[in-house]
């Protein structure tokens, strides 16, 4: 008998879902996402590093029909820890962005 040791996703807010997302594209991040569940390390193009949110945090790149999105998450040993989902708008990621998810992250480790 095989055990189950894909680590479980923890939203800390938002959701994947259609719409806004295309189909592609959810079908896509899901994809992202269970490779993550499975310890898998994604690595650009799908995911880069954010250590400008805090260690072992990440964003998805999910390019969408006429959108691009990114799916912040941070690895921990028993679980995936997502922080936010949102609509890129710019080169950089917003700088509200990046200190919402260090406040969601922060509240979350004080749990």
């Amino acid at each position: 008998m095989k055990m189950n040791t894909d680590k479980p996703l923890v939203w800390l807010h938002t959701e994947v879902k259609t719409p806004p997302f295309s189909l592609k594209a959810r079908l896509e991040c899901g994809y992202l996402l269970r490779q993550l569940q499975q310890g898998e390390n994604l690595s650009l193009p799908a995911s880069r590093p954010m250590p400008s949110i805090g260690l072992r945090c990440h964003e998805l790149r999910i390019i969408d029909e006429n959108t691009t999105w990114r799916v912040v998450y941070r690895v921990e040993q028993d679980c995936v820890v997502i922080a936010h989902v949102f609509k890129k708008k710019t080169q950089k990621t917003p700088k509200d962005v990046m200190e919402l998810c260090r406040r969601r992250l922060s509240a979350y480790d004080q749990l």
